[in-house]
């Protein structure tokens, strides 16, 4: 295991929502002894901590709802979160389905098997950031292009331009005030839209 990864794990922010028993407690001790910064929550509060990395939650129908909503209010990006659980039947397993856990770890907690579920939970985690964060340019992207083409378009129409000649002008106004051709296409759009409003008669 390289000391970057070694770094990484001791630098995560650990939630823990179980009772203060013995599996609850080993598991602290556990994390502890990985490294990682461990904060202890019993009963499940109402709201999670600020950057909180990992989140390891007992599974339980009557803790089910809270844990729901307290990991709805988290601000984004949520954190990962490793279910605990004692016992496997269906409704268990649809209760960690609900809450979205990306590794499962069995009571009662021992040590062997916890470092893996931790990293494999953290690098799932940090893949799926990676892809929203490609997904979100994406469609920022896609939506740039489609404020060009509707600035090209008020300028075809009220300019009497051609496509080409319409792409060149907001190219154009975007090299010379430096800024970016969706930052044009916006201004354009907006302007239009000031110059058409009417008001209604009563």
């Amino acid at each position: 295991m390289s000391g970057s990864f070694l770094k990484d794990l001791r630098d995560l922010s650990v939630v823990v929502i179980h009772p203060p028993d013995s599996d609850g407690e080993s598991l602290v001790e556990h994390l502890k002894r990985i490294g990682c910064k461990v904060e202890p929550r019993w009963p499940a509060p109402a709201e999670l901590p600020p950057s909180v990395d990992i989140l390891f939650t007992t599974i339980d129908r009557d803790l089910h709802e809270r844990i729901t909503k307290l990991l709805r209010r988290a601000p984004d990006p949520k954190p990962a979160v490793i279910a605990v659980v004692d016992y496997e039947n269906p409704a268990t397993l649809q209760l960690v389905l609900e809450s979205e856990s990306l590794a499962v770890i069995g009571k009662p907690v021992r040590p062997f098997g916890l470092l893996t579920n931790l990293v494999i939970s953290r690098n799932i985690w940090l893949r799926q950031q990676r892809q929203q964060d490609r997904i979100a340019k994406l469609e920022g992207k896609i939506a740039g292009q489609k404020r060009i083409a509707k600035a090209k378009s008020i300028l075809m129409e009220t300019q009497a331009l051609t496509e080409q000649q319409a792409y060149k002008s907001i190219r154009a106004q975007a090299m010379a005030k430096r800024v970016s051709m969706e930052q044009i296409a916006a201004a354009i759009i907006h302007a239009n839209e000031l110059l058409s409003f009417r008001v209604k008669d009563d």
